[in-house]
């Protein structure tokens, strides 16, 4: 495998301090993970600045049984817990991504799921931005991809270079549904994903917690059946019109096996789940409650149950385009902490819609950090005080883009974006306190 000659990096002795970590914390968690097979990257790493080779910080057993660094910064996990916060939280969707220079060189040498699948690489990318931004993104996401599903399912997919996701042969019947694996072991086909966290968790040294994620039934089912992305989805939507209960079948399918992947990816170390329905959409308000909020709300509810209390995490949803979903999404029987929004929806809708009942999290349309260093301002300002501020601020509010970051997107701009994030934030909070302070003031008075 050829190597990427990259500034300050030198992964040979990170390596060694991961998998060694990563083999004690075998050793010491009720679940077990298995070696992880050792790559030879001489030249790639994350910049030194982030990652020791040597596990000299104060360590702490998470729920689970592992013990990782202990986190240093809990800002987003408090926010979606509902928890009073001194700024808004931000990360953002994608933002390990093609729009990073240092993420594209790593491209240039390997293969889009190549990354996927090795832990290392995988580390690598993920720590990128948080590296790049340092103290300005409150979270890492692991990079992997949402059709890594299908695959554990026994489908072929592809990554086809200015086309995206391809299916070979997707399923073009229901007949079809028999190539697919009938028992899935996600420690088996997936145990790479678990493994990258694991190792992630360590190389962020507690900075910022990591988020796992995974694609939603629907939009799985779309991929699978239409064998890509798609305009239309015509197919995928003729297979629910035409045969329901095939659907069904298939989204339980799924839906089976996205739980035992969330779960597992609690176990090996991810402090926070989203789950991506990137084309709700595509469904009508009737086709959505009968062919995606069933098994986005069994997920939640499956989830957090075989975790239990202790080791559950704060979920996520992200169902684009679907704004009739979320009086649905924010009900507390849907098991979602956090619903993600696009920016179809304004600050005051949405607060009025989900009325405190879960956190929002968004929604700057991407294509506004395109638009130079005043637009980027005057937007994120407007939408931080719209969601952050008022009678509940200071609560229940991430600060997110409404979709992926573009590719075209500078490093400038994202910069603005999370440096306005943090100001305004700071300003919000800080006018918050202020007036509980007069208010507590007048009423002594009294």
């Amino acid at each position: 495998m050829a190597s990427i000659s990259m500034p300050r990096l030198s992964f040979s002795p990170l390596l060694r301090a991961l998998t060694a970590v990563l083999l004690v914390s075998t050793l010491t968690s009720a679940l077990v993970v298995p070696r992880v097979e050792q790559h030879t990257f001489s030249s790639v790493t994350p910049s030194s600045s982030s990652v020791s080779t040597t596990w000299t910080e104060e360590e702490q057993v998470d729920p689970t049984g592992r013990a990782f660094p202990r986190l240093k910064n809990d800002l987003i996990l408090r926010a979606a817990r509902g928890e009073e916060t001194e700024r808004v939280p931000v990360w953002v969707m994608r933002q390990a991504g093609r729009y990073l220079p240092e993420f594209r060189k790593v491209r240039e040498e390997h293969e889009f799921f190549e990354i996927v699948r090795s832990p290392e690489l995988a580390t690598i990318v993920t720590l990128q931005p948080v590296d790049r931004y340092n103290n300005l993104l409150d979270a890492a996401i692991i990079f992997s991809d949402i059709l890594v599903v299908p695959q554990a399912l026994g489908l072929v997919v592809e990554m086809l270079p200015g086309k995206g996701p391809s299916f070979p042969n997707p399923l073009a019947s229901p007949e079809d549904m028999k190539r697919l694996k009938k028992k899935v072991d996600v420690h088996r086909e997936l145990q790479y994903v678990f493994d990258a966290i694991t190792m992630t968790r360590h190389a962020l040294e507690g900075r910022v917690p990591l988020i796992g994620f995974s694609g939603a039934p629907w939009t799985l089912m779309a991929y699978m059946v239409e064998g890509g992305g798609s305009k239309t989805f015509s197919k995928a939507k003729t297979w629910i019109f035409q045969h329901p209960k095939e659907s069904h079948e298939l989204l339980q399918i799924i839906t089976d096996v996205s739980v035992d992947y969330l779960v597992a990816q609690v176990h090996a170390g991810a402090q926070m789940l989203q789950i991506f329905e990137s084309w709700a959409g595509e469904l009508g308000p009737n086709e959505f409650e009968k062919f995606s909020l069933p098994y986005l709300i069994q997920i939640a509810r499956r989830v957090k149950a075989e975790l239990g209390p202790e080791k559950a995490v704060p979920m996520a949803v992200f169902a684009k385009g679907a704004w009739f979903a979320l009086h649905k999404l924010s009900d507390p029987s849907s098991g979602f902490d956090v619903v993600s929004l696009d920016w179809s929806h304004t600050p005051a809708g949405a607060k009025g819609v989900s009325r405190g009942r879960v956190t929002l999290q968004g929604n700057l349309d991407p294509t506004v950090l395109l638009r130079g260093e005043d637009a980027i301002v005057k937007e994120t300002e407007k939408m931080v005080r719209g969601f952050f501020g008022g009678a509940d601020g200071g609560k229940k509010y991430i600060a997110n883009l409404g979709h992926g970051i573009l590719p075209d997107v500078s490093v400038d701009a994202m910069e603005v974006f999370l440096k306005t994030v943090h100001r305004v934030g700071r300003e919000v909070a800080a006018e918050g306190w202020n007036e509980a302070e007069g208010e507590g003031e007048g009423e002594a008075e009294l």
